[in-house]
């Protein structure tokens, strides 16, 4: 009897351990390859996330070839270079886990057409959230608007047995494992390295502060998040698995993962979010100012807290989430610049940045999305003076204002004027 093959094309799932279509495919085929397509549409969208990208390629090939297998790496059309690898190993069946964006909802689309063409099977799995997209519906809906009334349908859903890695994953012979792509060019810092060995390790030394997470997540210059967010984007870490280990799932940290999985349910319902304002009737009266814009992006505006969260973006790739907040009602509600700029902002730079989560975030605030308080405001000052007491976080990212002592620092424009003068700040 021959021995049979199946393709598994990699995308957000960067992972080896609670890997469905991987796991699957090793249960059921003999000879599995794990195939990742460097997309060329997708190659200049962010320095960060592409260095990040290629780091977690190498460690997931690692992790496959201890396991006697590779990771199959090829570049071009996604679909065209996944079918032409398939028929040259002669794969049964393809499998792949499913996504929310547009972009990911067309490629499937287009696999599915072509893999019906060549007579091969098309399989999806689930991974990329905890829950589904789809699997919860409230009554006469496709997807939940609101977040508290999905949170209570989360909570009360019993989810898929998290799954362990293979053993053994055997590549058909001949195949050409193809070679890992260079470092990108470009500003790309690298105090966030990518993979899922990385992000194993981060998760183990973090959870033990997990207790205190409600207590001290807001806390700007403490800065004591996770900073799991690059890993779950990626699929480095699997969000069940995190859920798992957290072991609370009611508790104030699992509740951003569910935050995570109301936004992808958002998408899959409305694949528009990165672009079209979610909420019906909302108004969007902004003005046109590209040096205001400009200024809010390099972090110069002379308000302290915004633009030291501009500049922990630029410099790490990654915001504090009460300064991604902060920096982005600023921009919408103080500039009254339009979101979509500041969202693209946040996409160049932001090694987490994806369609759902960045999308349905900067719609929140912007008064556009699913808040139920659309017009709500973020007081910049008060935010500083309440989540950054002490100005740790200011003096951080704005060196500038080291000199100024205490919550003054959130207002330099009121320290006498020869003090004012001293400082090398708009």
């Amino acid at each position: 009897m021959s021995e049979r093959t199946a393709v598994v094309l990699l995308t957000r799932d960067l992972r080896v351990h609670d890997q469905p279509a991987l796991a699957s495919a090793c249960a059921a085929f003999d000879r599995v390859v794990p195939l990742y397509v460097l997309d060329p549409a997708l190659a200049g969208l962010s320095a960060n996330r592409t260095r990040f990208l290629h780091q977690s390629l190498a460690d997931l090939r690692e992790a496959l070839r201890e396991r006697g297998g590779d990771l199959v790496v090829r570049r071009g059309d996604p679909v065209a270079e996944t079918i032409k690898l398939a028929r040259r190993v002669g794969a049964a069946g393809i499998g792949l886990s499913a996504d929310v964006s547009r972009y990911a909802a067309r490629r499937e689309r287009r696999l599915r057409a072509e893999c019906e063409r060549h007579r091969m099977s098309l399989r999806l799995f689930p991974g990329v959230t905890v829950v589904e997209p789809g699997a919860l519906r409230p009554a006469g809906g496709d997807h939940y608007r609101v977040f508290t009334p999905y949170h209570r349908a989360w909570l009360g859903t019993k989810v898929r047995d998290e799954l362990a890695a293979p053993r053994q994953v055997r590549l058909p012979d001949g195949v050409d494992p193809g070679r890992l792509p260079e470092p990108p060019e470009g500003e790309s810092p690298d105090a966030v390295p990518g993979g899922e060995s990385v992000a194993r390790r981060r998760l183990t030394r973090w959870l033990p502060t997990e207790a205190g997470y409600d207590d001290i997540h807001d806390d700007l210059a403490a800065d004591e998040t996770s900073r799991l967010s690059p890993y779950l984007r990626f699929g480095c870490l699997s969000p069940l698995a995190v859920v798992n280990r957290a072991g609370d799932r009611a508790g104030p940290f699992v509740r951003q993962l569910c935050w995570r999985d109301f936004y992808h349910q958002v998408t899959a319902g409305f694949p528009d979010i990165a672009t079209v304002a979610y909420r019906r009737g909302a108004t969007e009266e902004w003005r046109a100012d590209e040096e205001a814009l400009a200024a809010w992006a390099e972090g110069r505006t002379g308000m302290p807290i915004v633009d030291a969260g501009m500049r922990q973006l630029r410099a790490e790739g990654w915001m504090h989430n009460r300064a991604r907040l902060i920096t982005a009602g600023y921009l919408t509600k103080v500039l009254r610049l339009d979101w979509r700029p500041g969202l693209k902002v946040f996409s160049r730079w932001l090694l987490d940045g994806d369609v759902p989560d960045n999308s349905g975030n900067w719609q929140w605030v912007a008064g556009t999305g699913n808040d139920s308080r659309p017009y709500r405001g973020f007081n910049p000052v008060r935010q500083a003076e309440r989540y950054d007491p002490t100005g740790g976080y200011v003096r951080r990212w704005v060196p500038e204002l080291a000199a100024v002592e205490g919550k003054a620092i959130h207002q330099p424009w009121r320290l006498p004027p020869e003090q004012r003068r001293q400082l090398d700040y708009p």
